[in-house]
């Protein structure tokens, strides 16, 4: 069977659960072999055998963290030239997409980004894609070199399936554009202990309909009863009433999760690109005509400060 190469999302070995979601739908193409880059190898291991990496690539090198994307590209052209694989995968972050890219660049081939499922193909891997705010559902595959595939988080479930994972060195030599981006900073991100806005099941938005920042607090009771991430629409964020780092949309962040709230968002098209693919949509509006309702599983028509409260306090009694 071919080997699938999964580029691993992760923060000094602590692997993220996109790449556990690429590693089950890897092995449903082929055997997947983990691209490790940076430090947290030996940490990262077991984790990455339990989810069915038969193989780990890994090189650290302080390029990985001191300098932007392009000595990641590097990394991943060698472990395709080292494999050929039959694939590579990513998860559709901002920086997986980058990456992404560069190497289809790199490699001559073809990518797919912002896929939400894979199928094995008489040519090749076929992926899906949730297009024009789910209004269609295509079905593509890449007709050209290596298939680059980024992958939306909580495309699939995580599924355990022990494999070898052996580690491997992998050997990288780093060209001369590596160095060209330095990174000079970091700062740490404050946490408001919810989850991941991009790796949550749940992610509860509220939008123009909330009417200020000092209201947002009824959006993130219901999503803390939940716990859930909090998002918020471009009108929200443009009006400075939630951080932009929140922003679902087409010009923010896409989330997929298994249950989205729209809190007072009337579903303009930007922002249905960023959650079209949600599994079940839940909105609250008291405009019967607004488009989101064109879009959801659930709808209720009504002033979200007497609906949201009664549904969080409905969410804590049942937790007991």
């Amino acid at each position: 069977m071919a080997e699938v190469l999964v580029y691993v999302d992760h923060v000094d070995g602590a692997v993220r659960k996109p790449t556990l979601e690429l590693l089950t739908l890897a092995r449903r193409i082929g055997e997947p072999v983990a691209v490790h880059l940076g430090a947290g190898a030996d940490t990262a291991a077991p984790v990455l055998a339990e989810y069915g990496a038969v193989k780990i690539l890994a090189a650290d090198a302080a390029e990985y963290a001191d300098y932007l994307v392009v000595p990641k590209v590097d990394a991943l052209q060698a472990a395709v030239e080292a494999v050929s694989p039959a694939a590579v995968l990513l998860p559709s972050s901002a920086e997986g997409k980058e990456i992404g890219a560069r190497l289809a660049v790199r490699l001559g081939s073809g990518i797919i980004t912002d896929a939400v499922d894979l199928e094995p193909g008489d040519d090749g891997p076929v992926a899906t894609q949730s297009v024009f705010a789910a209004a269609f559902t295509t079905r593509s595959r890449v007709s050209k070199g290596t298939p680059v595939i980024t992958v939306k988080p909580n495309s699939a479930a995580p599924e355990a399936a022990s494999a070898a994972g052996t580690v491997e060195q992998l050997a990288v030599t780093f060209g001369e554009l590596a160095t060209g981006t330095k990174v000079v900073s970091r700062k740490e991100r404050e946490s408001s202990g919810r989850p991941e806005l991009t790796e949550a099941a749940i992610v509860v938005s509220g939008g123009r309909g909330v009417g200020g920042a000092e209201n947002f607090n009824v959006v993130e009771s219901l999503a803390d009863s939940l716990g859930a991430a909090v998002g918020a629409s471009r009108a929200a964020v443009d009006a400075g009433w939630y951080p932009h780092a929140n922003q679902v949309g087409q010009t923010g962040k896409s989330v997929s999760p298994q249950l989205y709230v729209a809190a007072g968002i009337s579903g303009a098209i930007q922002h249905r690109a960023g959650m079209q693919t949600s599994k079940t949509i839940v909105a609250v509006n008291k405009d019967a005509e607004a488009p989101i309702f064109d879009l959801v599983d659930y709808g209720v028509v009504g002033d979200l400060f007497t609906v949201v409260p009664q549904l969080t306090e409905e969410v804590r009694t049942r937790k007991g």
